[in-house]
Order: structure tokens, then sequence, then C-alpha cells
């Protein structure tokens, strides 16, 4: 299973993007990043259970959510940057 993480600056936009989402109906679990993810100056992150992450994504910026990156996780865990 894929997993899509998308990152924030600040915890605040993070609750705000996981608030929204979860009133439309997208699965997310708002989460710490990871140690390398930090570096590039994203300190929070949703972990989405979904199949479009183009739609989460399209959610959060019709909102003016500001949003950072969007990395995929496949089945070998490796995180990949993903061009929304």
């Amino acid at each position: 299973m894929k997993y899509y993480y998308i990152t924030f600056r600040s915890v605040t936009f993070a609750q705000r993007g996981e608030k929204l989402l979860s009133a439309g109906g997208v699965r997310c679990t708002l989460q710490r990043t990871p140690r390398w993810m930090e570096e590039q100056g994203c300190g929070y992150a949703l972990k989405l259970w979904s199949r479009d992450p183009a739609a989460a994504v399209a959610l959060l910026k019709e909102n003016r959510v500001p949003l950072r990156r969007v990395y995929v996780q496949g089945g070998d865990g490796q995180l990949e940057e993903m061009a929304l």
C-alpha cells in the first residue's frame, strides 16, 4: 500500500489541513516529519490514506492552506517527492 505525506512549515498549517481534509472525507493523521525532511524546512506532515493525493492538495490550495511538499512512500519504505 502507498502512503502520501504532505508537509507543512508549521503545526498550525498542518492542523488546519488535517481538519479540512478530514471534513472532506480524506483519512489523514498529523505527525512530526522524519529528521531529513526537517532539514528541508518541513516540521509537520499529514500522512494520507488516499489513492488521490492530487485531490487533497487541490482542496488545501483552494482553501489557502500553505503546504511545502508532497511525498509518496511505496511498499519498500522509500520516500520520493511528487510533483503536483
